[in-house]
Parts: C-alpha cells; structure tokens; sequence
C-alpha cells in the first residue's frame, strides 16, 4: 500500500480563510513583534499602564535602557504601540486600533 500525497499548486487555494497578500503580512508581522520574551513582558505591563513613561518600563525590566529602546521601535513598528515624546519624557500607549484589528483576523483564524 502506497501513501498519497496531494501538492497543491499556487492556484489552488490551500485553505478557506479570505486573508492574503496585506492583511496576511500584517497579521505576521504583528505576531512577529510580540516574538520576543521581553517584548511580550512590555506589553502585559502596557494593558494594565497604558500611557506610561518609557522609564518606568525600564523598571520594569532587568535591562539596559537602550536595549529596552530597541523592544519599543520595534513594538511600534510592528503596530503594536504608540509612543510620543513631550519635553524629555516619551510616553508609550497601546496602538487600539491595531490590537481591535489584531484580536478580530485572530478570531478568524482560529
């Protein structure tokens, strides 16, 4: 008895769910940004601070200033954050309308 293999070519559509080409990217890259430890740590603080001043993350996390600063550009430019600079302070508020966004194609997939 021989196994079956079916190959699927690139016309044929491999699952049912309708999300391609941007969406799709922006759902990885979405995930992507919370792919990392410390990253996902800043953001379980930033549900319960929204707003808060980048150093008080800083506080929060057994690292270097400037390498917490990377978590954040990227955080930010995954969608996942806001951050805005008023005098010295930079204040770092969850990006709403990209986790609405997030939470709804989430619960399409799965």
């Amino acid at each position: 008895m021989t196994a079956t293999t079916k190959t699927f070519s690139h016309s044929e559509p491999c699952c049912t769910l309708d999300l391609t080409g941007p969406e799709q990217r922006r759902l990885v890259t979405m995930f992507n940004g919370l792919g990392n430890p410390s990253r996902f740590e800043i953001m379980k603080y930033l549900v319960t601070h929204n707003g808060c001043i980048t150093g008080e993350i800083v506080d929060i996390l057994p690292q270097a200033q400037a390498t917490v600063s990377q978590h954040l550009k990227v955080l930010e430019k995954t969608g996942w954050i806001i951050r805005s600079t008023k005098g010295a302070a930079t204040s770092v508020c969850l990006h709403e309308a990209n986790i609405n966004w997030f939470k709804e194609k989430v619960g399409e997939v799965f």
